[in-house]
């Protein structure tokens, strides 16, 4: 494998563009998109979609349906989502690519994090700058460049952009597994680490809630005849927590207990949330069983529990196709002079759900930073270009066979399928 003359082109328009393509990216961390912050996203998407129509396909504004939420009082309630874009491009090709992002961030529209500056070090430091504005425009200016490709025919592409992923994706999760089964392999623009290091094996993923129901009544006059939700919420969570350690690479967070009611009320309605990791799917088969244990034997009389939530999120282990695929990037790194190495990590995206319906994929081909989810989150801007490059190499080398994608995904075929559940959150 070695760059070619019409390959070199490419990657040079791409470095002469350096400044648009990061300058482009902080104007859209001035958007506040939230995953809840509606008005937000709307203007996000329309921005996007305008990017979108550049390329030389057909464009779609996705409708996805509300997703599930239990409310604090335990009530389920729905959430709604703007439309996901989804560009498709020459579908007939024999090489197909899928390639995904979000444009929705974790911070909320009265969230005190709303402007990017430039650190001392050079970072940008700013709101959904990694995770992924900046992936976004990384992945757009691969594909606008490998436009100007002589072999851009052998290979067609759909591009997903959805509102929900920080959350779940539950609203673009069917998306997500539709176009997954039409690829041959994935790309998905996750921030990498600092210093490129992209993610191997991912673990799933599951968010749960615990409804518990007991008997209001005044806590002084009337205390015998309540049934204290908090209390039993507070047994149910030191049970969850319990089951850490008992199998190997199966946690479990509680991250919070909601409800309540005033000082001289006993408490009667609770909801226990939690998250649970897990390496495999018989891991997340044994903490489903040991959930539905926990949840059988109220913690006393009178107390009922409703579980909610489910894993949307399965293993995404590194068997042979992405240990194929995974090679296929890094030697285009080296190509490049961009060492690519990978890492086990706990965290999951995109790249579950597809590799869920058979599509193998890297997800964290976005630019180099960390802090991710924080308002230290940072970006390092000399990577845009490198990651574009990368990216534009890999669907040049996709074009030439130079990456055996149908090759890649045959290795998928003949692994597992996973089963992804219509949950809540």
């Amino acid at each position: 494998m070695r760059i070619l003359p019409e390959d070199r082109l490419v990657l040079d328009a791409l470095k002469a563009r350096e400044a648009q393509i990061v300058g482009r990216a902080v104007d859209w961390c001035a958007i506040n998109s939230g995953s809840r912050h509606i008005a937000g996203l709307e203007k996000q998407k329309l921005i996007l979609a305008e990017f979108l129509d550049d390329l030389p396909g057909r464009l779609e504004h996705r409708a996805l349906q509300a997703s599930p939420e239990v409310a604090d009082d335990g009530a389920l309630r729905h959430q709604p989502h703007t439309d996901a874009l989804l560009m498709t491009v020459r579908p007939d090709a024999p090489v197909q690519v899928v390639l995904t992002g979000h444009y929705d961030t974790v911070f909320p529209a009265e969230s005190v994090f709303q402007k990017l500056v430039v650190r001392e070090d050079g970072a940008l430091n700013g709101p959904g700058i990694a995770d992924m504005k900046g992936g976004i425009s990384v992945m757009l200016a691969a594909l606008e460049e490998f436009e100007r490709h002589p072999l851009r025919e052998r290979v067609g592409y759909r591009v997903l952009l959805s509102p929900d992923e920080e959350i779940g994706s539950l609203g673009s999760g069917a998306v997500l597994a539709e176009i997954g089964r039409l690829g041959h392999v994935g790309l998905t623009y996750e921030p990498a680490l600092s210093d490129g290091t992209l993610a191997g094996a991912r673990k799933g993923s599951g968010n749960f809630h615990l409804v518990v129901k007991g008997k209001a009544a005044h806590a002084g006059r009337d205390f015998a005849l309540g049934r204290n939700a908090i209390a039993a919420a507070a047994e149910l969570a030191c049970r969850l927590h319990a089951l850490n350690g008992v199998r190997e690479g199966v946690t479990v967070n509680v991250a919070k207990i909601s409800g309540g009611a005033p000082l001289n009320v006993v408490a009667d309605n609770a909801v226990v949330r939690f998250n649970v990791r897990v390496p495999d799917a018989e891991g997340a088969a044994w903490i489903d069983r040991a959930i539905d244990e926990v949840c059988a034997v109220a913690p006393f009389e009178g107390i009922s529990i409703h579980r909610h939530g489910g894993f949307t999120r399965p293993a995404k282990p590194f068997d042979a196709s992405q240990q194929a695929l995974f090679g296929a990037v890094k030697a285009v790194g080296d190509l490049l002079g961009q060492p690519i190495g990978w890492k086990p990590s706990g965290g999951v995206c995109e790249g579950n759900n597809l590799y869920a319906v058979g599509l193998p994929n890297v997800d964290t081909l976005g630019v180099r930073g960390g802090d991710i989810h924080s308002e230290a989150e940072y970006a390092w801007p000399q990577s845009f270009v490198e990651r574009a490059q990368l990216s534009a190499l890999i669907l040049m080398k996709l074009a030439s066979g130079e990456i055996d994608a149908a090759g890649i995904r045959a290795l998928r075929d003949a692994g597992p399928r996973v089963a992804l559940a219509e949950e809540t959150e």
